[in-house]
């Protein structure tokens, strides 16, 4: 990746954690320098608009969200995902280790196959949303999200034991999330005589002297695949998926497709304070394994959440909802704020997630998102927001 400095490498020392935590939103800067991927000055020409994401230049839109977005949800587009971090967890006691590093149980995985899992601090709280593919015993890839990848290799690395074997390969790959309804043609263009792995599966294969890791996995609820790729071949790779008839798309309809389906955004949704419980993600957490942070989320499940997060869909005419703004009862009681919102392009409404206190976080439950001065009625509704 152009201005990575990350360098393939193995931990062998214990690492702390020095950096502040960067968030995931879009438009949002706070690291020095602004790194671009290899695709960057084929998004320029494609006319996309960039803009700045968890530290790298990215593209938002090409010819407009809404059109990407139902590209999607109808045909097929292609994302940029070079930016997220590349693992790779091999030696013998890997999986134990990992094990007790992530939230979900390792010992469910067979070769091939992957899951989504947490990492946590000691107090429950959620570091990173990840998924972990079994490449064979003792043998892991693990992709982690981009705004994470420098603190994620350091917890990692100050906790690995000594045998196993971590390593950052975020900069040997381009990496292209290929997603919707139409993806296995497009695949089938691009790769003929090839297949895609099951539902998350992970495979490798090589095609036109390239060796391709494809997870048969996506950020967008939409059948769909993700692939990574030489990053010296990445520009090849991305003209020959559009050319096989996906089209472009951008953060932009990335972040509206994704919320949709409820799917979090660490950073926004998902954070240090927060645990998966009170993100509604337990179901990818094993309680009776060990793993760091594990006695905080016992302990909700015993005695309850103090707070859920929440859907929160517009009953009223309103601008999109945003970021950071409230929400409270129809009586004033503030609630929280806004973790992401955003117009639906599907429903045609707004959309949008909080951390509410749990005996207001029923469905059903009726509130107001404070927009510009202005309380838009709203309601809790069961999730996700669209029913695929």
């Amino acid at each position: 990746m152009s201005s990575l400095k990350l360098k393939k490498n193995k931990v062998g020392d214990s690492r702390s954690l020095t950096r502040g935590r960067k968030t995931g939103r879009i438009g949002a800067v706070n690291e020095e320098e602004i790194k671009s991927t290899p695709l960057c000055e084929k998004h320029k020409e494609l006319g996309a608009k960039m803009t700045p994401f968890a530290g790298w230049l990215m593209p938002v839109q090409y010819t407009g969200i809404l059109e990407e977005h139902h590209s999607v949800r109808n045909a097929c587009g292609v994302f940029d995902i070079s930016h997220m971090g590349q693992f790779h967890v091999h030696g013998e006691g890997a999986t134990e280790w990992l094990n007790g590093m992530f939230t979900n149980n390792l010992h469910k995985l067979t070769d091939g196959v992957g899951q989504y899992s947490m990492m946590l601090n000691e107090r429950g709280g959620v570091i990173d949303d990840l998924i972990v593919y079994r490449l064979a015993a003792e043998d892991y890839f693990i992709v982690v999200n981009a705004s994470m990848i420098d603190e994620d290799f350091a917890w990692l690395g100050a906790h690995k034991p000594a045998g196993v074997v971590l390593e950052n390969l975020s900069a040997d790959y381009v990496g292209l999330a290929v997603q919707g309804p139409k993806c296995e043609e497009v695949f089938a263009g691009m790769c003929p005589g090839k297949s895609l792995p099951e539902r998350n599966g992970i495979r490798k294969i090589e095609v036109d002297g390239d060796e391709l890791i494809l997870c048969r996995t996506g950020y967008t609820g939409e059948n769909g695949f993700e692939m990574f790729c030489p990053a010296a071949q990445g520009v090849k790779w991305f003209e020959k998926v559009m050319a096989s008839g996906a089209k472009p798309c951008g953060l932009g309809a990335r972040d509206s497709l994704r919320l949709e389906m409820c799917y979090s955004l660490n950073g926004s949704d998902l954070s240090p304070e927060k645990t998966p419980l009170e993100a509604g993600l337990s179901w990818c957490c094993d309680l009776s394994k060990d793993f760091i942070g594990v006695e905080t989320l016992r302990n909700q499940k015993e005695n309850g959440r103090p707070t859920a997060l929440v859907a929160i869909e517009y009953t009223g005419k309103g601008a999109p909802p945003r970021h950071g703004y409230a929400v409270q009862l129809p009586d004033g009681t503030p609630l929280g704020e806004l973790c992401s919102g955003v117009l639906s392009p599907t429903l045609g409404k707004g959309i949008a997630m909080a951390y509410v206190p749990i005996q207001h976080g029923k469905v059903g439950t009726e509130v107001q998102v404070m927009v510009r001065g202005k309380a838009v009625p709203a309601q809790i509704v069961k999730k996700p927001f669209l029913k695929k």
